[in-house]
């Protein structure tokens, strides 16, 4: 991968509303807890301008099928938290970036993960990151006619100079 495919950006502080998904397949789970707080906030035709991230938590471990994901969508001073739904604030951070077409996969983020042991920047430790690009289509129930490869992403590396 060359330089062209990576790009260095600094996430702002950002608050945002964050819901769980654990087991198999944890990221369904996880949306559809937040989508269905965004719906009950009247959120769901403006989704313009809220960026959607998501990510493993906790990551998967050796001998279990089960992982968990947390989802998160940016919120302003006006959201309120639910049983399922909780309101944090991110420090942000700088970050390597790289586009994914289709859902990620460890082979997508294996080619980040590549490029940061040959750059001059060091990973980091604030938290890795996917950011969907589609979150009209990320927030649609998945079903056997779901276009996987027209979902987009941003994969954020947690680097530092």
């Amino acid at each position: 991968m060359n330089d062209q495919n990576v790009r260095i950006v600094r996430l702002e502080p950002m608050q945002v509303a964050s819901a769980l998904g654990f087991g198999r397949e944890p990221e369904p789970e996880a949306l559809e807890k937040l989508s269905g707080w965004m719906k009950a906030q009247g959120w769901m035709d403006r989704l313009a301008g809220r960026r959607f991230f998501g990510f493993n938590n906790p990551d998967p471990s050796l001998g279990s099928p089960n992982y968990g994901y947390e989802q998160w969508v940016t919120v302003g001073p006006e959201a309120q938290e639910s049983s399922e739904v909780t309101i944090k604030n991110f420090a942000g951070g700088l970050y390597a970036v790289m586009r994914c077409d289709g859902l990620p996969s460890p082979e997508k983020w294996g080619r980040l993960v590549r490029w940061s042991e040959e750059s001059r920047y060091r990973r980091a430790h604030h938290q890795w990151l996917e950011e969907s690009l589609t979150p009209e289509l990320l927030l649609t129930p998945f079903g056997p006619d779901t276009d996987f490869d027209a979902l987009r992403f941003d994969l954020y590396l947690p680097i530092s100079e």
